[in-house]
Formats: C-alpha cells, structure tokens, sequence
C-alpha cells in the first residue's frame, strides 16, 4: 500500500515549522536562540520537541525503533493529528466499529469528516466481513482492542485479514492491551503500512494525570505526524514524570496483575447478584454489566458515593453500567453497596 497516496494532497509538500531546539545540534552552555527567559527555574526552557531520551525508554520497554514511536497529549491529540494528515473535510470519510470509544466521532465531528459506524453483533462479537464490506470507501478505520466498553479483544487473524483487505488506514486502540491475555499487534507492526497502533500511559501505568498518548507506525506515517504536530506537544514536566516512573517496571508489572486477579474476583461476586443479568467477559481493567434497571442502580450508587458509568445510551448496550477495576478495598465497597441495593 502507498501510504503518500493516502495523505491530504494539500499537505504535500509542506515544510514544517523548524522550532530553535530542533535546528540546534551538539552541546553548548549558553542559548540565546529561543527567546526564552534565561533565569533558570527548571522549565524556563523549552522541552525537546522530539522527546529524544523518554522515546528511547520506550523503545527499550515496548521492543520497537524509536523511528515508528509518536507521543501525543494524551491519545485523543494523536486520534486528531490523523484525521488532521489523512482526511479532507467535508469529503473523506471514516469507519469505526460500536460501541467504542466515545472521541472517534467527536474527532470526526470536529474536523468535518463522515462518520461510518458500524455495528457489533448482538452478542457484542465482531463482524469481520461484514465490517470490511461496510466499511469499503473509507479513508480509515478505527478499531478498540480490548474493547470499550465491551472488554473484549479481536482475535489477531481477523485483524489480519482487516489489514490485508481493508484499503486505508487501520488505527488499532490498544489503550487496555496490558491487561490482555495476548500481546497486541506491536510485534507485526512493520508487515502492514497501513496499521495505526494507539496506547496510552492512562490506564496499567496509572499516568493518566500526564497525559501522554502512544502511537507507534511506519516511519513514513510518524515522520508525517512530526510534521504536522504542535512544536512542543509534550510538555517539560510530563516527558520527566514519564522518564523517572517507567524505571517503576517492577511496581507496575505487579499493579497489573493485582487488577487482573481483582477483576476475575469481581466479575464471580457479581454473577451472584439477582438484579445483574450478564457479566460480560472482560480483557481490560473495567467489566460491563447488564442489570435490571442501570439508571435506578447508578443513582444508588451515586448515594453511596460511588461513581460508575452508565453505558445504557450506547448502541447494543441498554441497561448497563461499567465498572472499572478499583483496588481491593474500593472493590469491597462496591460489592457491599451492592449487598444493599439486592435487599
């Protein structure tokens, strides 16, 4: 696939705004290129606009060249940066399966781009063929796995067979993927052009006050994403925060596996409980439930003081809420609030 083809032709040709930090190379003791204020306070200057040393971690932790790592303000700057790259306003068109993640349409919405959303099946299982076949004539195609709110993963032959069929852009979200079973798609990143993989910091690294978003692509793709970004998108303090909590890999490998085994626990409690009606098998770090009434149970909840999400104005999703994996006491909470609500 010939991603240029791809690419906003008005983009074409566009010379990037070249910042002080990105035209100097080497070492030197004093800068007077960057209008900044010399006092020094430990932000006076600006930040390295390629996030040089936090990519390099990164690379190191996740297996792959710093060549195909993007980082964004979060995901959703990355989600909008390629609406940005690859779709003309009032012309081109995208595809995302739903339920998913909410930003897919706000993004589309706010750059003036067709949104094609295409159904689940009923029992929340992901339609291969007939996504491809819905999908056909658009410039991309956004895919949550594991999803949300559903929890589940899509099996990697059938993002495969996406890959290879689908004639645009494949934007994978794997915001929830560490709390997988399976890897993701990282490790077959370089077979196909056209895939897109977004993560996070927000969710198993328990950053989500940073805002950091990853995105990992071809080198053609990232080098066109640092063409188009603001100059300096990640801020001093984030790529310093980042840099010295990834040394934590011990204390975050054994985070993860304590909301795994909380939520394994959770999701037998609830089963228990007359008023729930399914416990959806999940592979992120939140279950979706169906019950009896989810606005009257939410509204409990919130007399508790206990916040979850109503997903029940989703489509497939009427009555449910979301729990998200809390830790052990906040859990027990739960499950005795919900004691209360079963009398």
């Amino acid at each position: 696939m010939k991603i240029d083809k791809l690419i906003r032709p008005d983009l074409i040709g566009m010379k990037a705004y070249s910042s002080a930090r990105d035209e100097f190379e080497g070492v030197a003791n004093i800068f007077l290129d960057a209008n900044e204020n010399p006092n020094q306070n430990g932000v006076n200057r600006y930040p390295d606009p390629m996030q040089s040393f936090l990519k390099t971690k990164i690379a190191t932790i996740k297996g792959v060249s710093t060549d195909f790592i993007f980082l964004g303000n979060g995901s959703d700057e990355c989600i909008d940066l390629l609406f940005r790259l690859f779709c003309i306003s009032g012309k081109d068109g995208v595809a995302a399966m739903s339920p998913s993640y909410g930003m897919y349409a706000v993004s589309a919405r706010i750059n003036a781009v067709g949104l094609r959303e295409i159904l689940l099946d009923e029992d929340f299982t992901f339609p291969t063929q007939r996504l491809l076949q819905e999908a056909k004539g658009t410039k991309m195609l956004f895919l949550c796995s594991p999803n949300n709110p559903t929890g589940f993963t899509i099996p990697k032959t059938e993002l495969k067979t996406i890959l290879e069929n689908y004639e645009g852009i494949v934007i994978l979200d794997e915001a929830y993927i560490d709390f997988a079973q399976e890897k993701g798609m990282l490790e077959d990143l370089e077979n196909y052009p056209n895939l897109v993989i977004c993560q996070t910091f927000s969710k198993a690294y328990g950053l989500a006050g940073i805002r950091l978003g990853l995105l990992f692509g071809s080198k053609e793709i990232i080098t066109w994403l640092n063409k188009i970004k603001p100059p300096y998108n990640i801020n001093s303090l984030t790529q310093e925060f980042a840099l010295n909590y990834l040394e934590k890999s011990e204390q975050i490998h054994e985070q993860i596996q304590e909301i795994k085994q909380e939520r394994k626990q959770l999701e037998e409690k609830l089963l228990n409980f007359q008023f729930v009606k399914q416990v959806f098998p999940s592979e992120a770090n939140f279950i979706l439930v169906r019950v009896e009434d989810a606005t009257n149970l939410y509204d409990f909840l919130i007399e508790k003081k206990i916040v979850v999400r109503n997903r029940s104005n989703q489509p497939l999703c009427q009555n449910t809420l979301r729990f998200t994996i809390g830790t052990p006491q906040e859990n027990q909470l739960l499950i005795a609030a919900l004691n209360l609500y079963n009398q």
